[in-house]
């Protein structure tokens, strides 16, 4: 023993060339975790945002955008970055690529979405839900649309068009230039007969209710119409819908030759359609139609090819996403991809090669790696390497693109390639010099089975310093939202994560059928009884961590917040024989009191499904809970309304169970404050400390 003791000593002192082991190692001190202090565990990467063009790619250096040259390094000001609008105070402002500033409008009302067309001329916006443009020249405003009220936008999304079909990052625009600038395509919104949810404030000596037009589940949408208006004014041409039916529009398409190509699904959202839509008439030609048993997702990857070639869509139809090649009447080409492997998205098209780029998670679910396919051999070329995940970034045409890389072991490095996969220069590693002086806790990746046969990931994260014979609590952080997984073969290093190591918490992160690691065929499991499986699959995994011998089955903690608070919830009362302890944060707690388009795509409405409804609702089981749930929520959530939080309050309070209860005054989806941040952070550390550890809560926190 005292031979092997010196023998580490020697080692640490550099005086033999043999690593430094564990015992020699030393751990992450609280200033390092909780105040930043540093470390050299990690070095920063160049932070690389997109491409100038097909040879210089983007990188900004201390707020300063440059496009650096692939072949040789060098770097100049991107000029084209300096060119942007925005809104300060209520107008809009133009800034030029010199950096010279110009007011375009001048107006009381705030201005919304400013966003230049393709030629540069003009700014598009929206006032007091009224569509403009205004020429950035002359100044001159045009104004399209007469008609907005409280209940009636143009060009400004409803509230559930925003969340669920436009997404989050359109910030509500819902308009759209044509590739020639001649024309605005946008969407009008009649919200007069969406059921109005009320948000209440506490403020003020009186408070004050926020009413928004919120469709839950089976209620009445809102009327929605496409139109196309000319630049410079005039008559709006309507795409030919009924807007009084009940269907959805998605993201719009504008061709390279200026066709406006339209996605239309019905209420059930198991037929997508694809139209094109005459801008003189409105008239529409279906130029694609897809159905589903159980739902079929936007086509927002769509890559429409020049000169009438067709169209290339991705399609999750035989239980997996891949690439079909369309003509332009709608009749299949060619499928260019399949096998039991799922297609991400395309990333580029090379119209000289006809190669399409696009990410897939082939090699291994829990990674994704960049391909190139061949339309007319259909070779499929793999462009990264290793064993890595690869987050890429690539060049319009596909000459070359960088790559983020790395796996749970490996600190992400940053490389330079070809589009043959050669790189052409290493550009940065996030690995600290001093990384290997120091105990680390890592997540490894493991599989587990269901009750039914099905395999998937998880990782576990084990304590440091763990000692034989001792059993340790279990906290698991999960979302579990369809095709929203979080079980990735990539560096992560949570500081957070190592303090909780250190004091001998087991992490777990899992995923269920439904979270993409099995392609579409997984998530067709949940149609109808959403919940239900993946709750299952949550015990199943559990219930293989609880038959280890160091796992205290008296305390094992699961967390997670939007869906991952539904998560909670259920397992606590659903799964109450498998989880002692929940946090569960802004939370569905009945399907009933979401959104119509994000919920009946898998579950149908409720007059359809009334079963499926009650089956998936946590407050369906109370009479199984026995542990402890703790129940976070914001007032103003207007996404997860707290309505969701109350009900289930209610009835535990009714059946006398023992539960905590945080509300946030005037926090939204999640907090957006970093002061309620903190606190909901601090009390669930308190939770942790109490419950799992039973140790006193650290003043130092």
């Amino acid at each position: 023993m005292q031979l092997r003791h010196f023998t580490r000593c020697m080692a640490a002192l550099g005086l033999l060339s043999a690593p430094l082991c564990a015992q020699d190692k030393k751990d992450l001190t609280y200033e390092q975790i909780w105040k930043n202090a540093p470390s050299g565990i990690s070095r920063p990467l160049p932070n690389i945002t997109g491409w100038a063009d097909d040879t210089h790619y983007i990188e900004v250096r201390n707020g300063k955008a440059y496009q650096v040259d692939v072949k040789t390094g060098a770097s100049s000001e991107y000029s084209k970055a300096g060119i942007s609008v925005s809104v300060q105070n209520h107008d809009i402002i133009y800034t030029a690529a010199d950096g010279t500033s110009t007011q375009l409008t001048n107006d009381t009302l705030t201005e919304k979405n400013p966003t230049i067309s393709p030629d540069g001329r003009y700014v598009a916006f929206t006032r007091h839900n009224d569509l403009y443009s205004v020429e950035i020249a002359s100044k001159k405003e045009t104004r399209y649309t007469n008609d907005a009220s409280d209940v009636v936008y143009n060009g400004y999304a409803s509230w559930v068009y925003y969340e669920e079909i436009l997404g989050r990052a359109s910030r509500y625009r819902a308009f759209w230039w044509s590739p020639d600038s001649r024309y605005l395509a946008y969407m009008r919104f009649d919200d007069s007969k969406v059921p109005v949810f009320p948000i209440y404030s506490e403020k003020g000596q009186h408070g004050f209710t926020e009413n928004t037009r919120y469709p839950k589940a089976g209620d009445k949408n809102p009327e929605v119409k496409v139109g196309v208006v000319p630049v410079n004014g005039g008559a709006t041409i309507w795409a030919a819908f009924d807007e009084k039916a009940d269907q959805y529009f998605g993201t719009p398409f504008w061709t390279s030759d200026n066709h406006l190509w339209l996605q239309w699904m019905n209420r059930g959202q198991d037929n997508l359609k694809l139209y094109d839509i005459n801008l003189s008439t409105g008239a529409k030609k279906e130029v694609y139609d897809e159905k589903q048993s159980t739902w079929i997702d936007w086509k927002d990857g769509m890559t429409i090819l020049e000169k009438g070639r067709g169209f290339i869509i991705e399609s999750d139809k035989t239980g997996w996403s891949h690439l079909y090649w369309y003509n332009m009447d709608g009749s299949l080409k060619k499928q260019l991809t399949s096998g039991n492997w799922t297609v991400n998205y395309t990333v580029a098209f090379d119209t000289k090669q006809e190669q399409i780029y696009f990410v897939a998670r082939k090699e291994a679910s829990t990674r994704t790696d960049l391909y190139k396919v061949n339309m007319n051999s259909g070779a499929i070329t793999r462009l990264t390497f290793g064993e890595y995940f690869h987050a890429t970034t690539v060049s319009p045409h596909g000459d070359y693109f960088v790559t983020a890389y790395s796996n749970l072991t490996t600190p992400t490095r940053v490389a330079l390639m070809d589009n043959k996969g050669k790189v052409v220069r290493e550009l940065g590693d996030s690995k600290g010099d001093q990384i290997s002086e120091y105990n680390l806790a890592l997540p490894k990746l493991m599989t587990y089975t269901t009750r039914d046969g099905l395999t998937l990931p998880m990782t576990v994260t084990m304590p440091l310093h763990m000692q034989e014979g001792k059993k340790y609590p279990v906290l698991i952080s999960i979302y579990g939202g369809p095709n929203a997984g979080t079980v990735y073969d990539r560096w992560n290093l949570n500081l957070t994560s190592q303090w909780w190591a250190e004091k001998g918490v087991i992490q777990v992160v899992i995923d269920n059928r439904s979270s993409g690691q099995l392609g579409k065929m997984g998530m067709n499991y949940i149609h109808r009884k959403t919940g239900i499986y993946e709750i299952e699959d949550y015990m199943d995994a559990t219930k293989w961590l609880r038959s280890q011998a160091y796992v205290d089955t008296n305390k094992v903690c699961i967390t997670g917040g939007s869906f991952g608070g539904y998560m909670t919830c259920m397992a606590l009362t659903y799964g109450a024989s498998v989880f002692n302890y929940g946090m569960a944060n802004y939370s569905v707690t009945d399907w009933q009191l979401y959104d119509s388009h994000y919920t009946e795509r898998y579950m149908d409405t409720p007059a359809e499904n009334p079963e499926g409804y009650k089956i998936t609702s946590p407050m369906n089981y109370l009479d199984r809970y026995k542990g402890l749930i703790r129940i976070t929520h914001g007032t103003m959530d207007d996404n997860v309304h707290i309505q969701n939080s109350i009900q289930l309050v209610n009835m535990l309070e009714d059946m006398n169970k023992h539960f905590e209860f945080m509300i946030y005054p005037g926090e939204r989806h999640g907090w957006r404050t970093s002061i309620k941040n903190r606190h909901s952070d601090m009390e669930a550390y308190r939770f942790i400390y109490r419950y799992l550890l039973e140790e006193p809560f650290p003043a130092e926190l």
